[in-house]
């Protein structure tokens, strides 16, 4: 079972952007929080430091009070400023516990591939997370996959990850997670015969010059002897 978190919201009435740069000014991230079984959404208000308490602990389902009622919601998502990476805005989605819900859970890798140890290939993670379907209160922190014993041209697929009963997969069963592959080798330029013949042209061309420079040199001299 999930551990529950509880924030503290409070309603929001202001729309305008320049009350809201404010508010954000002064600690306060404005949000949404809409539900499963409703197509209203209530505007609301939460302290800085509350959100970054929540995502720092262990919850991945959240209670809070929304109209005179106590919800179970589930951060849908998260906004950040694009430069100063500060955040902006954040959308609460109420959910039943009894029903399914489809949630992104990062992937953690265990152990160090005996490829990589021995054999001295490169690991590759492709995929940061993983997409599954699941009851609220059975959303795993992290997905652990055990990656010891893969060697070198080893692959680990989304359909490889054992979910068990609870977790359904719902991304791509053949989309890669991780492999081991060889190191990149540096080659060296292969020259074609043009370029070749091109420079046995010119050391040819050269070491003529140089005979005709010593043969020079010759005739100098013995022009000076007489």
């Amino acid at each position: 079972m999930s551990k529950e978190y509880k924030l503290e919201v409070e309603k929001r009435t202001i729309e305008n952007k320049k009350d809201l740069k404010e508010l954000r000014q002064s600690g306060k991230i404005p949000g949404i929080y809409y539900s499963y079984d409703s197509k209203d959404s209530l505007p609301f208000l939460i302290e800085k430091s509350v959100i970054n308490n929540a995502l720092k602990s262990d919850a991945n389902i959240f209670s809070i009070n929304v109209g005179g009622k106590n919800r179970t919601v589930l951060f849908k998502s998260v906004q950040y400023h694009p430069v100063t990476e500060e955040m902006i805005h954040i959308d609460l989605y109420g959910v039943n516990m009894d029903k399914p819900v489809i949630v992104k859970v990062p992937i953690n890798l265990v152990g160090i591939p005996v490829g990589v140890k021995e054999e001295g290939g490169i690991l590759n993670q492709t995929s940061q997370e993983i997409e599954i379907k699941c009851l609220p209160g059975d959303i795993p922190n992290v997905m652990d996959v055990n990656i010891e014993s893969l060697s070198i041209g080893d692959t680990i697929l989304a359909e490889s990850i054992n979910l068990g009963d609870s977790l359904e997969l719902i991304s791509s069963p053949d989309m890669l997670i991780i492999s081991v592959t060889q190191p990149m080798k540096e080659v060296a330029p292969e020259l074609d015969e043009e370029s070749e013949e091109g420079e046995e042209a010119t050391e040819e061309s050269s070491e003529a010059a140089s005979d005709a420079g010593s043969s020079a040199d010759d005739s100098s001299d013995n022009s000076g002897d007489q």
